[in-house]
């Protein structure tokens, strides 16, 4: 009696696990934070789009002095954070998905993912610090810069 045997591609194939490892716990709660924050997006970039786009004076009002208008208000500045943390946060727990797919060797998984966090950190720190630190009518030697929306000194 013969058996046939499959072709061989050389990889083992993994064998399925459905411990419950810290692991997959980890995994599951990036899979919902992507469906949460995502949700959540919507309402942030759509919010977004309408008073930056259709309130107002339109596309034609957004300059300098829209935006130091807009983050001298707390709510807008808060508003502008979240989206920002949770676009990056959600892009990056993305990307780490597709690096863990797709990246064969621990050591390229390991480099790449070193790369994405230190982005994502270095991104999310220096758009925190423009937020909060933004100032219309900055003052540099004495001198104010110009800007017609500054009050005079």
């Amino acid at each position: 009696m013969t058996t046939i045997q499959a072709p061989r591609s050389g990889k083992i194939a993994p064998k399925y696990n459905r411990s419950g490892s810290s692991r997959g716990n980890f995994e599951m709660i990036a899979w919902l934070f992507m469906r949460l924050s995502g949700v959540v997006l919507v309402v942030l970039i759509f919010g977004h789009l309408f008073v930056n786009l259709l309130v107002g004076e339109g596309i034609h009002a957004i300059d300098f002095g829209f935006v130091a208008g807009k983050w001298a208000d707390p709510f807008w500045q808060f508003w502008d954070l979240a989206m920002l943390w949770l676009a990056m946060l959600h892009g990056t727990n993305g990307v780490r998905t597709i690096i863990n797919d797709y990246a064969e060797k621990d050591s390229t998984r390991f480099w790449l993912k070193g790369v994405l966090y230190a982005a994502t950190f270095v991104i999310v720190i220096l758009g925190t610090l423009v937020i909060f630190t933004f100032d219309p009518c900055p003052v540099v030697d004495g001198v104010q810069l110009p800007g017609g929306f500054c009050p005079a000194p």
